[in-house]
């Protein structure tokens, strides 16, 4: 309908309002124009004034215009677009960063004419408030649904509008939508519907009221005491710019509903509270609620405090007094666990216990209202899923709110809370990050892995946090793959040595100190054979080879990729969690099978044969992709053996659907049970029946020095250095050093994906020190031009960090726009460095790069991998305040058509042989077959007498001296007995190990 034939229609229906209606909406402010789009703004970005689109990947942007329109509501054009979106996508019109912020609070909310297409989806709108421009700017968030056709006026009131707990750009400014400093809004497009739209004449309307600016508030939404104590509910008055109140503002309050009973567990209390008008913002007023005491055991009741407030916006909803639970056997911590379990189980309803089996993202629940309504037993932070501020004590306080809903619950049953935490708690900004597990593999030191799984679980309990989805104990057989670099290595004699980080993040293997409060349960994941997808198997996305098939025979299988897991399970590992990928054993008939519907994998080997006695977890959203509809989507991953799923968004359908698939029959209550009680047993092993809350006492230790040192020495061990013609490395501080490449000063670069957020990122996103700043703090005479364009003349020897970009998971396949290659930047620093001077280059990635046709000119060559925030562990190895020490986790290869190529293969003609490591100030033995005859010896003496630290210096010294002669020249007859020498020393096998070494020796 034209803007005239409006305009006539409303002059029709002014006739038939009530006079008092009338002169009440003339009291209104005329509306306030903010988009008309008949090209007043542009199509345009920060800091100017425009409208912009975005989405999660190429293809889901919209495509929009000004578009001529003869039912244009207002004017003649409108905004129109097409879209089709997989992911998310939607646009944004941001008011110019360099003007002042616009004051929408004379008004009651926003309206706009939305051309409806009817196609039953919910729309999100979403405006921008505070901070210093659109980019930056709280964000808070409605919806409306498309169910109608054509032209429609949608009115939003501001007070409809809720804050965004899933994403915040920046984190919280003041978490109140004040409404005087607006940057704009947004609009989020449907997905998984090929649409078209249109909108037209955004405006303010309305005149904005005291109970919009003014709200009532509690301290708390959940008040647990003890039977016969009082509970005391603060109720505050705050407004937005904390001006004092206009108009009294009442709250009537009584207790009514709830499952305690009025006047045998509690006092009926009711009545009035008033904030008379000019009280300041702020002001706080107390209710009390008495309970009474019985001598009656009995679970947790609730008392509902019903508030009705007048003059302003009420609590977004009811508080609740709780009585706790008191006098049962499963509260007694005197009792063993496996009675309390028995105890606690027995009591439980079914929809308590699905429940107890559902984890869903912090995001996805809001302020936490949804963990009692549905007996959420596990929330987890996705990466970068974090509260705002990042900060270790915004993290205790919101995982604490989020267990005080818990205690809302008939049973009182707290949450187990959940994190990737894989190289240290690298969700939480200024945490301490270690070297990605490649690295920590390179170091060839499992009491350090030990240590850094003891720094992470203290920062990470520190938080809040109890769950550590850590270790990955893959055993990455193809470099190609995105999550190589989670790997310890290729060998799964290399693995299984490093799982002593399980001792770290758990402690004793029984289980005795996970109540600790610098331990948190760990996870061995991905079970079973996600690092042996084939390339071109996934069917995921644009992924070439994660969550891909995993084909191998039943040796190939127990050997390789089950080994590291029985391993886990002997150390006592907490949970485990199967793989996304899919597993076809030759010969077994059943073709390839996803890891979540695999019962005789789950329940068979790693439950029954390994007698894996704790919890298994679903990846994210992994239970989706198995075949048929959801109901069997659940009952299949059930069945298999899944204890509890991670369903971050659809907590709702599955709690559901799994009690359907109960009383359907289709999965046993004997399952249930089982799985429950694997889960409630973790929760006592942790002591959160009696700690429910963080113990912020370690906090304090979060990124500190000494942490940071063990980091350092990390990184230091997890330097390989591959090639040092003339000992170019140690530097000495008195040289000239050029330092160029894209690696050298970018902190993002050197930690990697899984750092403050799931993808990683280049630049400063947390605290820490680069590799050019390590090199500066070691005293070295040091001059940067990353891409080399400084001069180079006069300089003593050249440092050229290259390698990566952060990336995770699939979305790091080679193949999915990713390669192994330096970038061409990378490649002409290099050629320009070291054709001017001796260089070395180090190589910060995830994988090996592809760098043989350059070794000619390069000096000496170091595999950095992604060591961390600490740099100065990178430049001790530099400067020689330490020993190069580390060894390939991987073999190194010559070309990609290589791949995969691994320790063991019948044809291995790698650049640089799994195990190889040069050495710095430290000389090879000499004395060449002779010498390997007495360390053969003492390899053989070390066995008999089961020295393991003897056998391995021995082992060392036979490799050292094997290197010093083969040099650069590595060729196919000297790789494969060095490899398999690497590989019978992490076995044991010492005598063998430097048997293999004499044939090396003899080839080279």
């Amino acid at each position: 309908m034209p803007r005239a034939a409006l305009l006539v229609s409303t002059a029709l229906l002014a006739a038939l309002i009530p006079l008092s209606a009338a002169a009440s909406a003339a009291d209104d402010p005329a509306p306030t124009p903010v988009d008309r789009f008949e090209g007043e703004v542009p199509f345009a970005s920060q800091p100017a004034e425009g409208i912009f689109t975005w989405g999660g990947d190429s293809d889901d942007p919209p495509a929009l215009q000004f578009a001529d329109r003869a039912d244009a509501p207002e004017g003649a054009k409108v905004l129109s677009g097409t879209y089709d979106i997989s992911g998310y996508g939607g646009f944004t019109h941001d008011f110019a960063a360099t003007e002042p912020a616009h004051d929408w609070s004379a008004h009651k909310g926003i309206r706009f004419w939305w051309d409806g297409q009817d196609n039953g989806k919910k729309i999100a709108f979403e405006i921008k408030d505070g901070g210093t421009n659109g980019e930056a700017s709280e964000l808070w968030t409605t919806s409306f649904t498309d169910d109608f056709t054509g032209w429609k006026q949608i009115e939003i009131p501001f007070t409809d509008f809720v804050y965004r707990t899933d994403y915040q750009p920046v984190g919280g400014i003041d978490h109140v939508l004040g409404l005087t400093q607006m940057w704009g809004y947004a609009v989020t497009l449907p997905v998984g519907v090929k649409g078209q739209f249109a909108m037209d004449d955004v405006e303010l309307y309305g005149k904005a009221d005291q109970a919009l600016r003014a709200s009532v508030t509690t301290d708390a939404a959940v008040y647990p005491v003890k039977e016969g104590s009082t509970a005391s509910v603060k109720v505050t008055v705050a407004t937005t710019g904390s001006a004092p109140i206009d108009d009294p503002v009442t709250v009537a309050y009584t207790t009514q509903g709830g499952t305690a009973e009025a006047g045998k567990d509690y006092k009926a209390v009711s009545g009035t509270v008033t904030f008379p008008a000019g009280t300041a913002s702020g002001t706080t007023q107390t209710i009390k609620v008495p309970t009474l005491k019985d001598r009656s055991a009995e679970s947790a009741e609730t008392i509902p405090l019903k508030l009705t407030v007048t003059g302003a916006k009420a609590p977004a909803e009811t508080p609740q007094v709780v009585i706790d639970a008191h006098g049962l056997p499963y509260l007694d911590s005197k009792l063993p666990v496996k009675k309390r379990v028995a105890d606690l189980l027995s009591r439980m309803s079914l929809e308590e216990k699905a429940g107890q089996m559902t984890q869903a993202e912090r995001g996805a629940v809001g302020t936490g209202g949804d963990v009692a309504a549905y007996d959420l037993g596990s929330l987890l932070s996705g990466g970068g899923s974090t509260p705002t501020p990042n900060t270790a004590a915004a993290w205790a306080q919101m995982i604490d709110d989020f267990q005080l809903r818990a205690q809302a619950t008939r049973f009182q049953i707290p949450l187990i809370y959940g994190a990737d935490a894989v190289h240290g708690h690298n969700n939480l900004a200024g945490a301490t990050i270690f070297p990605h597990n490649i690295g920590i593999g390179a170091t060839r030191d499992p009491g350090l892995a030990e240590q850094a799984g003891a720094v992470t679980a203290s920062e990470v309990r520190a938080t809040g946090v109890s769950w550590d989805f850590a270790p990955c104990l893959c055993v990455s057989r193809d470099e190609r793959w995105g999550r190589s670099y989670e790997s310890f290595g290729e060998d799964p004699a290399l693995v299984k040595s490093m799982e002593t980080v399980i001792q770290g993040l758990q402690g004793r293997a029984d289980g005795r100190d996970l109540k600790d409060d610098d331990k948190v349960l760990a996870t061995a994941k991905h079970f079973v054979g996600d690092g042996g997808t084939a390339y071109g198997s996934s069917t995921t996305g644009t992924y070439t080879i994660d969550q891909g098939v995993t084909t191998v025979t039943r040796q190939q299988l127990e050997a390789i990729h089950l080994a590291p897991f029985q391993t886990a399970v002997d150390r006592g590992v907490g949970t485990v969690m199967p793989s996304y990928s899919s597993l076809e054993i030759v010969g077994d008939g059943q073709g390839p099978v996803k890891m979540h519907a695999r019962a005789d994998m789950i329940t068979g080997v790693l439950k029954g044969r390994m007698g894996f006695q704790g919890f298994v977890i679903s990846d994210w959203n992994a239970i989706d992709q198995l075949p048929g509809d959801y109901a069997s989507h659940v009952s299949t991953a059930v069945n298999a053996g899944v204890d509890m799923m991670m369903v971050p968004y659809g907590y709702k359908d599955f709690t559901s659907t799994l009690i359907a698939q109960v009383k359907a029959g289709t999965v046993t209550e004997r399952r249930i049970d089982d799985a429950v009680s694997r889960i409630l047993t973790q929760k006592f092993k942790l002591g959160l029946f009696e700690h429910p809350y963080a113990d912020t006492s370690g906090a304090s230790k979060i990124g500190s020095t000494r942490h940071r040192a063990v980091a350092r020495q990390a990184a230091a061990e997890s330097q390989v250095l591959l090639k040092n013609s003339d000992g170019v490395l140690p530097l000495k501080t008195s040289q000239k050093v050029y330092v160029a490449g894209s690696n050298a000063d970018d902190l993002g670069n050197q930690t990697g994906g899984w750092t403050i957020t799931w993808q990683g990122q280049s630049g400063t996103h947390t605290t820490g020190t680069t590799i050019l700043q390590g090199m500066k703090n070691a005293g070295g005479d040091v001059t940067y031009s990353k891409d080399a364009s400084a001069p180079t003349s006069g300089y003593d020897v050249g440092v050229v960090v290259v390698g990566e970009t952060p990336y995770a998971e699939g979305v790091g396949d080679v193949g999915n726009g990713n390669d192994l290659v330096l970038s061409a930047a990378d490649q002409a620093a290099v050629d320009k460095v070291c054709a001017a001077m001796k260089c070395a280059v180090l190589v910060v990635s995830g994988r090996p790069q592809l760098i043989g046709d350059r070794l000619g000119e390069i000096d000496a060559l170091v595999a950095s991998w992604l060591p961390g925030t600490e740099g100065d562990g990178v430049a001790d190895v530099l400067y020689g305040k330490k020993a190069f020490t580390g060894q390939l986790p991987v073999t190194w290869p010559k070309s990609e058509a290589q791949l995969p190529i691994n320790v063991g293969d019948a044809s291995y003609d790698p650049q640089y042989p799994y195990g190889w490591g040069l050495t710095t100030l430290t000389k090879a033995p000499k004395g060449g077959e002779a010498t390997l005859k007495a360390l053969g010896a003492a390899a053989r003496a070390a066995e008999r007498a089961g020295s393991g630290p003897a056998g391995r210096k021995v082992v060392t010294q036979a490799r050292l001296l094997v290197q010093a002669k083969i040099g650069q020249s590595v060729t196919a007859a000297v790789s494969k007995p060095f490899a398999d020498a690497d590989h019978l020393l992490l076995t044991g096998k010492y005598a063998a190990a430097v048997e293999k070494l004499t044939e090396a020796y003899r080839a080279a």
